[in-house]
Formats: structure tokens, C-alpha cells, sequence
């Protein structure tokens, strides 16, 4: 029996209302909330565009389709994330060159890209992992430098801030995302931000079905799709919109309880925030000391659930999925993400998590893993 889940969506009596209202009008999709979500997501970021889509992974898709890349053409792009970073290179035919990642951050390591460039690469693909936003400043230098195009992934970091500015609006493009574990949910959903035009109507064109700004219902001007996200998800990412702050200050206090009673723990590794960087907290990822290994890690998670307490690794690496090794990936590749991936341990994490609960779950941490010794 589950007592402490691994996440929980905030939902409060005015979501419940907004998601109502939408209910008892007339338009459940292609109405009004969609408008007002997608101002309201363009003003977080700081850019003047945003098209909302059905999922993150959706949002990455069409912004990859609008930048004109070719089949062949390689993406710089880091195999520690969720897989749907790489994946969508791979709709488009592109071709994944993974760059390994910094062993404290765990973002691509910028002083590892120019090495992995090629006659063929187009673009890089950064991903603000765990809610940290990547290097900009020497992501934007690479790219300036070898006339390459940027993308940012920002899925998981909706109201970071890199040196005071928002995530987002570093690249062509940048995406969030709103499964119900991340800071705000739309149930499912994601949103592209740009302040390129072009593209952002490239992108609303083809997540509904092709057709172009002011066209008839059966007028379709390029081949599309139905990525539509409804005016039911916009109500209530409008609605948990409203509260951001509030989450994000909330779950910064829940990652503070667990980094005060974590630090006696010689073999636990906290996430380390960069000082420029304002998280934007995701999840509560630890890395266990280099004296275990990952059946360690895997034994350690069995017997955390075993209490009760619902706990993942976080995230197994890109390279070594079943299909990537198809690719000719393989274990040895990008040293850093396996020896992090093999260690890391995703804990009970969101927004209602109470201090108590916090100390069941670093309690049933400690005994399950032989921590010991104070730092």
C-alpha cells in the first residue's frame, strides 16, 4: 500500500470552477481559453508567442518540423533527459548526436560540444533538467559561433530563471510541459514559446490539421496534425497558472526539508543549483555516493516502496533504451549520464508533501541504503 506517492497533482475548488465553466458553455475546444492560456504562458516567458499542443513531447515535435530541418541533418543534444528530447529528432528523420553532461548540474556539458560537431549539424538541443536551466550564455555562444540553431527544452522548468531572465526564450524555440507531476497540469499538454512569428504560425497551423490563419473548416494548406489541446486543459492551466508563485514557492520550501535533512548523509548528493540559476523545482532527485551500484539503487528503490513510499530512478539514459542501442548506442558512450543514471533516486515530491512526510521518507532512505556518517 502506497502511503507517500512519488508525485500529486495541486488541485484546489477554483480549478475544479474554471474546468465547470468551460463545461456548461459551448466550446470545449478551439474557444477562448486556448487564446488566454497561450497569453498568459507567453507572458511567463518573456517571449510574444505560444502555441498550445496536447503534450510537451508535441511541442518539441513542431518546432523541430518548423525549422526546416532535412533528413540526415544531426541535433546536438544530451542522453540525460526524458526520452521524448531525442525522440522528436527522430520524427523528423534527424539524426540524435548525444554530448554528455555535467556531473553536478546534470545539463549537456557545453565544453563537450564543439567536439561532436559536424559538417551535418544543424542545431543543439538543450533541456533545463529537473527544473535547472542549462549554460544559456555559452550555448548561445556555441551556436553564434557555428551558425547553428537553438533549442530549449524547458518541459520540466516552467518559472526558472537563468541570470534573471525566464526560461524559454533562449532558443528558436522553447516548450513546457503539463503531465500532471510537473509544477502546473492541464491534465495533459504542452505549449511551444517563440518570439519567432513565422514559426509559432507554422506551428498552430499544424496542430490542427494543416490549415492556415483564417482558413475554412476544410481547407487544409500543408500536411498537419491533430495536436489540439482543449479549452477544458486551458481552463485549468489558466487557473493553476494563477498560482504559480505560490507552487513554486512551495515546492522550494519541500526541496529545502529535504536538503536540511539530507546534509548529515556522506552518500547522498542533492541536485546542486547553480548560483545565477532560480529553480523551478521538478522533482527531488539524489544521487547516491559511488560506492553503490545500480542494483544497489534498484534494491534500495524496491525496498523504499516496500515501506510504502513510492520512489524511481530518474533517468535512465537515453543511449541505453532498447532502440537507441539499435542505433549502434552504446553502454560506455557518455561515461557522466551512466554513472549518474545508475545512482539516482527520484523521491516522494509535490506541492502538499508535509515536513513529517519528509522525514518518514529520508528515515526509510537511511535505513534502507546503510547511510551513514556526517559530512
Amino acid at each position: 500500500m502506497i502511503e507517500i506517492p512519488l508525485s500529486s497533482p495541486d488541485i484546489d475548488p477554483s480549478d475544479i470552477d474554471a474546468v465547470v465553466e468551460v463545461l456548461n458553455s459551448r466550446w470545449l475546444s478551439l474557444g477562448p481559453k486556448v487564446e488566454i492560456f497561450e497569453k498568459n504562458i507567453a507572458a511567463v516567458a518573456g517571449v510574444k508567442h505560444a502555441v498550445a499542443v496536447n503534450s510537451g513531447t508535441i511541442a518539441l515535435h513542431l518546432g523541430v518540423n518548423a525549422l526546416g530541418l532535412k533528413p540526415g541533418d544531426e541535433v546536438i543534444t544530451t542522453p540525460f533527459s526524458f526520452i521524448a528530447s531525442a525522440n522528436c529528432l527522430l520524427f523528423e528523420g534527424l539524426k540524435p548526436v548525444f554530448v554528455d553532461i555535467d556531473p553536478h548540474t546534470y545539463n549537456i556539458d557545453p565544453a563537450l560540444i564543439s567536439a561532436a560537431i559536424t559538417p551535418k549539424t544543424r542545431a543543439i538541443l538543450a533541456v533545463d533538467v529537473f527544473g535547472q536551466p542549462a549554460d544559456w550564455d555559452a550555448l548561445k555562444d556555441i551556436a553564434r559561433q557555428r551558425h547553428l540553431l537553438l533549442i530549449e527544452d524547458s518541459a520540466e522548468a516552467i518559472g526558472a530563471r537563468y541570470k534573471g531572465q525566464p526560461v524559454g526564450g533562449f532558443g528558436e524555440f522553447g516548450v513546457f510541459a503539463f503531465y500532471p507531476n510537473k509544477q502546473i497540469t492541464t491534465g495533459e499538454g504542452g505549449v511551444l514559446v517563440s518570439d519567432n512569428e513565422p514559426l509559432a504560425a507554422h506551428c498552430r497551423s499544424l496542430r490542427n490539421q494543416g490549415r492556415g490563419q483564417g482558413a475554412a473548416w476544410l481547407q487544409h494548406q500543408r500536411l498537419g496534425y491533430n495536436y489540439r489541446l482543449s479549452d477544458i486543459n486551458c481552463a485549468l492551466g489558466i487557473s493553476q497558472l494563477a498560482r504559480l508563485p505560490q507552487m513554486l514557492a512551495r515546492r522550494a520550501q519541500v526541496a529545502g526539508w529535504y536538503n536540511e535533512l539530507l546534509a548529515p548523509f556522506k552518500d547522498v548528493h542533492p541536485l546542486k543549483v547553480c548560483g545565477h540559476n532560480q529553480i523551478s523545482w521538478f522533482v527531488y532527485v539524489v544521487r547516491l555516493g559511488n560506492r553503490f551500484s545500480q542494483a544497489d539503487r534498484d534494491e534500495i528503490l524496491n525496498k523504499m516502496k516496500a515501506r510504502g513510499i513510492q520512489c524511481s530512478n530518474y533517468f535512465a539514459p537515453i543511449h541505453l533504451q532498447p532502440f537507441y542501442r539499435e542505433m549502434g548506442y552504446a553502454s560506455g558512450d557518455y561515461p557522466v549520464t551512466e554513472q549518474v543514471g545508475a545512482r539516482t533516486i527520484a523521491l516522494p515530491f509535490f506541492n502538499h508533501l508535509q515536513k513529517d512526510q519528509v522525514k518518514q521518507v529520508v528515515k526509510a532512505l537511511s535505513a534502507t541504503a546503510g547511510l551513514g556518517g556526517s559530512q
